[in-house]
């Protein structure tokens, strides 16, 4: 019998909410923010004292990420020459169905007003 992979029929069908409701989301919010205190302390104490300076780093950086957020990431916006100019499409690389769908966003149709 074969394991793993896409099986038909297998997870939630597409459509259904989540098994955690947001009153569940949002019940379980309150619950670690009665918490919140006592966990930045300990993350502090372990930033402090703690045995490694693996354990240290990770637990200042966690306080750090809490305090200010985290770091933004940068992101790469220069095509590979380093111009800033959008790249032509390559329409030959889309599919049917996606040149199809493209055709109708230029032509000013989607697909919910289109029905389809």
């Amino acid at each position: 019998m074969a394991r793993g992979g896409r099986r038909e029929g297998a997870g939630r069908p597409a459509g259904t909410r989540s098994a955690a409701t947001k009153d569940q989301i949002a019940n379980i919010s309150t619950l670690a923010k009665m918490h919140a205190e006592e966990a930045l302390a300990a993350l502090v104490h372990v930033a402090r004292f703690g045995e490694s300076e693996a354990a240290r780093v990770s637990a200042a950086n966690a306080v750090l990420d809490r305090a200010y957020g985290k770091p933004q990431q940068a992101v790469e916006l220069t095509n590979p020459d380093g111009s800033l100019a959008p790249r032509p499409l390559d329409a030959s690389l889309l599919s049917t169905e996606a040149l199809r769908e493209l055709a109708g966003v230029l032509n000013g149709k989607t697909a919910a007003t289109d029905g389809g």
